[in-house]
């Protein structure tokens, strides 16, 4: 997950569904339908991007919004036998200049994969793959605009102390860390051996640290906020087709993300322990009122 470009013309994708899912099944062609969702986290990630892995070549420069090659060809590689296509998708994400990310092609992720060295990655097998990586990706940035919508203004946004200012959140960088397990995942694994019954499961298979710019109310410049995302595999559908859980949060950086995460734990309770819930029916009330109902 999280591979994008922006250096070519791409066609416009569908817009992902309303209220799309952080767990769902994949395209059924998909290829990590045949994944073992007990493998642990020291394999290869589902997907091939591993930037800790040292670059040999000059040719091999990457880009620092997102830690991956600046320039892979859109041309077939040594000994390719399947055509794969060339068109790339717009995701819905939009860049810190406001425009949006682009997806590789299938080519180009297939481009990639040669050069990081999967030299028997299966041809006929990534398109499914190209599909699955930006459908991840589309569910990921869907969790992170909800979590904008609700702390885009802080936890005294949320509490209504302050306005919230309108402003669309966007995604300046982001990179892969599948080596750096994250404290939650850490305390998940030993939950999971001292409870096995209650906690237990795979690790997360891949990790991603996405930096979103926010605007927080009275400041003039926005700032950035870092979300951390870990993709997990779950129990297989009856039919057998895999599951994804992506965990989304925002890392705790500054101690008002940390209120965030516990304002969002608690939910109702904090509502009703904060006056939240009073304040946001007169505000309601206020507002029906200026409109004449």
């Amino acid at each position: 997950m999280g591979w994008f470009w922006a250096d070519s013309p791409s066609t416009p994708a569908a817009a992902p569904p309303q209220n799309h899912p952080t767990t769902g099944i994949p395209p059924p062609s998909c290829p990590m339908h045949k994944s073992d969702s007990s493998s642990s986290a020291a394999e290869p990630s589902a997907c091939p991007y591993t930037p800790e892995d040292p670059v040999s070549t000059s040719d091999q420069s990457l880009n620092p919004l997102n830690f991956m090659f600046s320039h892979l060809p859109q041309t077939r590689a040594p000994g390719q036998k399947v055509a794969l296509p060339t068109e790339r998708e717009t995701s819905s994400i939009p860049k810190g200049t406001g425009e949006k990310w682009e997806y590789p092609s299938p080519q180009q992720m297939y481009n990639a994969m040669r050069r990081k060295g999967y030299e028997d990655a299966p041809e006929d097998a990534v398109e499914s793959m190209v599909a699955v990586h930006n459908w991840l990706n589309e569910g990921a940035w869907n969790e992170i605009c909800v979590w904008e919508g609700k702390f885009g203004g802080g936890v005294l946004g949320y509490m209504g102390f302050r306005e919230m200012e309108e402003w669309t959140p966007r995604l300046v960088r982001f990179q892969g860390r599948r080596r750096d397990v994250t404290p939650k995942a850490r305390v998940y694994g030993f939950l999971g051996r001292v409870m096995p019954e209650w906690f237990g499961g795979p690790p997360p298979f891949d990790r991603h640290d996405w930096y979103v710019l926010r605007k927080f109310p009275g400041e003039e410049k926005p700032r950035e906020v870092r979300y951390v995302i870990d993709y997990y595999a779950g129990p297989p559908e009856p039919t057998g087709e895999p599951v994804f859980y992506l965990d989304v949060r925002p890392a705790i950086d500054r101690p008002g993300l940390m209120m965030e995460r516990i304002v969002n734990w608690t939910g109702e309770v904090w509502e009703k322990a904060s006056g939240m819930d009073v304040r946001r029916a007169a505000q309601e009330e206020n507002v029906r009122r200026n409109a004449g109902m």
